[in-house]
Formats: C-alpha cells, structure tokens, sequence
C-alpha cells in the first residue's frame, strides 16, 4: 500500500478582486484516480483546486485556489507520501500585478503583463527521495508524445500520462502513459473511470512493484515493460 499525493482541477490567478485567469479542468480525472487508488488499497491526499466533482471521502482533501497555495500544499505533504500523480492543470501564467480595485472599462485595449507560475510537478520532481517518484500529465494540441517526452525528462518524471484538450471537462478520455525512455506502457481510451484504474494499475506494475523489491531501483535501471493496448 503506497500514500498518494493526487493534484486535481484548476487553479486561478486574479487580475482584481473578482476577475481571475483560469482553464476547464473539472477535477473528474482526479476524482477518479483518487477513488481508483482507494480500490486498490492505497492512501490518498487530494490538494484540489476550484471544482464542482465531489472527490471520494476516504481522501485526505486540501482545497486551494493559486498555482502558488497548490505548491505550497504539495510541499507540506509530499514528504510523507510515497509519490504523487499531477493530474490538476495549474495556470501556468499569472499577472505580474494584481490590481486592487475591479477593473473599470475605458474604451482602450487592455494589456496585461503575464508571468509564469511555479512548476508544481518540477518542484517536487527535483525534492523526490530515492524512493519516492512523480507522475506527471500532459495535455497537448500537437505533437503530443514529443512534447510529452520532454516534459517528463524536464521535469523529472518517472511516467508521464499523455491526453489531448478534448479531455477538458469531458467524461471520456484517450490517453497513452510514457516511460522515461519514451516507451508506450499503456494505450487506452474511454471514461476516466475506467482510464484511472488502468493508469492505478500501471503504476502498481511500474512503480511500486520494483521499489518494494530494491531500494536501488530508479526509472532508467528498471525492465522495459512491453507495450500494452486496451
């Protein structure tokens, strides 16, 4: 049984006090790999951004609203977990002043100065132990797996779940899961029930089975698995 660190929805970034920066992530993924990991007899601690799906009781639930509340959250419980899936889409930008009245329209185009956000799955990509590892996702509208590849080895991760927009706030999903050698362990497509059971059991077999039988293990001395198609 493994502790699972699960981030899930979106975040917001405020222009003024009622105006925010957000994406269409609906926490449904989330939700369903958190109830998949309890299934299979694992521990979860969901840190979530702003969503209506309800998330399954037996988790540990952290709500927040920023990129940077969901960092810091993940930093205060990524140490007594064994891994953590990045299943939430962050904002990646946020404006780099937020102004403290609401906006008010002046007939003029409105130029806003953006900055990046912190890397959530980065960050504790480069904070795991030896033991511990990272699942990271990438939502892409081209070059999926190339993009996917890079992201995984930028950021550290011993898998990473490949999905393209149309997964945004829908029930279904079509998704490919990589290895750091750029490997397709698993093919899938269906509701995201059904895709986070799969994925559960994918990091069962590829993660969690060679730590517990060596402490020495890491993502590029572990076998290659053969490809998988559902």
């Amino acid at each position: 049984m493994a502790k699972i660190l699960i981030t899930s929805g979106p975040t917001r970034q405020y222009l003024d006090p009622v105006r925010y920066l957000t994406n269409g992530s609906s926490g449904v993924m989330g939700s369903a790999l958190a109830q998949a990991a309890l299934q299979a007899g694992h521990q979860v601690v969901m840190v979530s951004g702003p969503v209506r799906v309800r998330y399954p009781s037996g988790v540990k639930l952290l709500e927040v609203e920023t990129t940077q509340e969901m960092l810091e959250a993940c930093l205060a419980e990524f140490p007594n977990c064994d891994g953590l899936i990045g299943a939430a889409a962050p904002c990646d930008y946020q404006p780099a002043a937020v102004a403290a009245q609401k906006l008010k329209k002046t007939g003029e185009p409105l130029l806003l100065k953006l900055i990046e956000t912190p890397d959530i799955v980065a960050t504790l990509g480069k904070k795991k132990r030896l033991n511990q590892w990272t699942v990271g996702f990438a939502l892409e509208s081209e070059d999926a797996r190339f993009q996917a590849i890079g992201k995984l080895q930028r950021k550290l991760c011993d898998l990473v779940v490949v999905n393209g927009v149309g997964a945004i706030n829908s029930p279904h999903n079509e998704i490919e899961i990589l290895n750091p050698a750029g490997e397709v362990v698993l093919a899938a497509s269906g509701t995201k029930q059904k895709l986070a059971k799969q994925i559960i059991r994918v990091l069962d077999e590829q993660l969690l089975g060679p730590r517990s039988k060596t402490a020495s293990a890491t993502p590029s001395a572990r076998p290659r698995k053969p490809q998988a198609r559902i």
